[in-house]
């Protein structure tokens, strides 16, 4: 089935239900929504766009985004959603790749396309009015929707082939483990749209709710808190850091999140510290989701009812943990050789099931290294407790071995996340001619306090093992991260080598 059915369905059901919403205001119904898909359809069909080619989506959030998304759909292309905040060389390298010839974007990203063979156009909202509607071409489980360009922190980013199928399984699951989706409700696009938060924009179409893009484009958290207020019953895709930035912002000035409902946080570690923070200033809206763009936003989930409980004699162990495995897919831990480990092991975290990409896009060597067995190799290591629940370590690459030891860097950071002078940290491994590798933490200190290495590590010292703790802590202004606000620990240990070299 076409994704682009459900919108279709929902726009003859509810053509006169509010969804498309600039800040507070609505600037279209379902059926506007749906005539303006149309028109970008014919428009693309026009221009020669035909089924099974790419389509390139480079914008900021607009609501031409959802537009752009269903227009693409419906006619049997696929989208390629480019981050705004990519640098033109990381823009042109995706378009070479996935073989674009087309991208849609926005008046002032277009200006900064300058590529031979490539057309852009903008579809503007206040243009994309059609008479004539065309129902979506069928597809098929395993035909292609969206290719998910990885952030490529190491070497060239892949295509994730991701399917009609992977998406629908994925949006039903949202529903089986995740959170219900009412029409009163309203989605607020606050994440890059190219990303996790446009991936959940396809449940709210199913429930017929609204979508609401912020004014600015983006994450502001004054603006996030005001729309909430005006907009009721919000919910949001956010990264941890976001969440922390909300909460910090709210404890400033005094805003208790009201209009929030929902609040689902992914796209890295979210520190126990931190989501303790959080709930006892917003209460229970939120839920934890882990997955990868491989299998996009589905391997494991746990619930607000745990996320908020401070009862049950294992709440702090289900709090550090990333939860269980969703319906649609099988979890397990397993070692170099795929098979599984016991109860309690860490290893690397292994996913099968229906939300699993057939494969990297024109990369075969890349995903039979990924994908074994059928199962997929996430990279992530971890380990999963007699009751299901996952708890992540680090990625596979980030496990520091020290004198033959292994350190999970997280383990380190979580104990200096506790001390109160300490805002951010990232731990990461340096070349030890005694150890192999020694531990280092990058420090970013909350305001008022001063950088005192001799009361960090007697913190350490009282929490871990001596043998785990940092042989070196460095101050930084801030941790570099990517679009998605991951910290990319590839520049901290360069910044490393490049100290030891000098």
């Amino acid at each position: 089935m076409n994704l682009a059915t459900w919108l279709e369905r929902t726009a003859l059901k509810h053509p006169n239900r509010k969804a498309l919403f600039l800040g507070s205001e609505c600037i279209g119904t379902y059926k506007d929504f749906w005539l303006a898909v149309c028109a970008l359809r014919f428009h693309l069909e026009k221009e020669g766009v035909k089924l099974g080619d790419r389509v390139a989506v480079y914008m900021h959030n607009c609501p031409e985004f959802l537009v752009a998304f269903y227009a693409v759909w419906s006619m049997g292309a696929v989208i390629v959603p480019i981050n705004s905040k990519l640098h033109m060389r990381e823009v042109g390298w995706i378009l070479e790749n996935s073989q674009c010839s087309y991208v849609l974007s926005d008046s002032i990203l277009a200006s900064q396309i300058d590529l031979p063979d490539v057309t852009v156009f903008n579809p503007k909202w206040d243009r994309l009015s059609a008479k004539a509607q065309a129902s979506p071409v069928s597809c098929s489980f395993n035909d292609l929707a969206w290719l998910f360009y990885t952030s490529g922190t190491t070497g060239k980013p892949k295509g994730v082939m991701i399917t009609h199928g992977m998406i629908k399984t994925m949006a039903l699951s949202y529903f089986a483990d995740v959170d219900q989706i009412y029409p009163s409700d309203t989605t607020l696009y606050a994440a890059p749209m190219s990303h996790g938060a446009g991936l959940y924009s396809i449940m709210h179409v199913l429930a017929g709710a609204r979508h609401a893009i912020p004014i600015s484009g983006g994450f502001d958290e004054e603006e996030i808190f005001n729309l909430a207020e005006k907009l009721k019953n919000v919910h949001m895709f956010a990264a941890p850091t976001m969440v922390k930035r909300l909460t910090s912002f709210s404890k400033k000035n005094n805003k208790d999140g009201s209009g929030i409902r929902t609040i689902v946080y992914a796209g890295g570690p979210m520190y126990v510290s931190d989501i303790i923070e959080a709930v006892d200033k917003f209460g229970p809206l939120f839920v934890q989701v882990y997955g990868q763009g491989e299998c996009p936003m589905g391997i494991t989930v746990l619930p607000r009812s745990e996320v908020a409980d401070r009862k049950s004699k294992k709440w702090k162990e289900r709090l550090q943990s990333v939860g269980y495995a969703q319906s649609a897919v099988e979890v397990k831990i397993g070692n170099k050789t795929g098979g599984e480990n016991k109860t309690g092991e860490i290893g690397e975290i292994m996913v099968r099931g229906d939300l699993v990409m057939p494969g990297y896009w024109s990369n075969k060597d890349a995903t039979s290294k990924t994908i074994i067995d059928g199962w997929l190799m996430t990279g992530d290591m971890g380990a999963m407790d007699a009751d299901g629940y996952v708890t992540m370590h680090d990625r596979s690459k980030d496990m520091i071995i020290s004198g033959g030891s292994n350190i999970y860097p997280r383990e380190v950071e979580e104990v200096l996340l506790i001390h109160p002078s300490v805002s951010e940290v990232s731990v990461v491994g340096r070349e030890s001619i005694e150890w192999g590798e020694e531990v280092v933490a990058f420090i970013v200190m909350e305001k008022g306090y001063k950088f005192v290495t001799e009361t960090l590590d007697q913190h350490c010292l009282k929490h871990i093992a001596r043998f785990k703790r940092p042989k070196d802590y460095v101050q930084v202004s801030e941790l570099p991260k990517n679009n998605y606000g991951k910290v990319l620990k590839t520049v901290l240990r360069e910044t490393l080598k490049q100290k030891t070299q000098e």
